[in-house]
């Protein structure tokens, strides 16, 4: 299958960017929207599949997390539009173009969710962060400001997974 991240065109727009930065940023939200995406349904994964002790406890925060990522892939996809660029938010598009490793479709116990979704959170941030600075410094505050909330909520979602982890 062929990567359609890079395949965005542009409407016209009457947004003060130029048309160079706005095809390259939303290049970038499409990367982002494709991993979100990926990420929210892996961690529905988890809410639906998870066993044990704390099932109850995991199968709400896993939820409560899924919803969020629901709202960001929403944010993304619409900065996408305003830039006057095409949202590329399908699930085949997602399956293809998400940075995320696939989900261990063997994980059972809280301890295994946890942990899978604890390493997607994190290469989850990374990219947040890389794309606040690139977007920052192409000149587009207002993504780099979207940028800025999501990594907010992951970095402190990452931190929720990795409380359950300290032995």
């Amino acid at each position: 299958m062929v990567s359609t991240v890079n395949k965005t065109q542009l409407y016209s727009t009457r947004i003060d960017l130029a048309e160079n930065t706005r095809l390259k940023v939303t290049e970038i939200l499409n990367q982002t929207l494709a991993a979100t995406l990926d990420l929210k349904t892996q961690t529905k994964q988890a809410h639906w599949n998870v066993k044990g002790m704390d099932f109850y406890q995991l199968h709400e925060l896993f939820d409560e997390m899924a919803t969020e990522l629901e709202e960001y892939t929403d944010m993304v996809a619409e900065r996408v539009t305003a830039l006057a660029g095409t949202a590329m938010g399908t699930a085949r598009i997602a399956a293809v173009n998400s940075i995320l490793p696939e989900y261990p479709l063997d994980a059972v116990g809280g301890v295994e969710h946890v942990t899978a979704l604890a390493d997607r959170y994190g290469v989850y941030a990374k990219h947040l962060r890389a794309a606040i600075d690139t977007t920052d410094e192409m000149g587009d505050a207002d993504t780099a400001d979207l940028y800025t909330e999501i990594s907010r909520t992951i970095d402190k979602r990452l931190w929720f997974l990795e409380a359950h982890l300290v032995k």
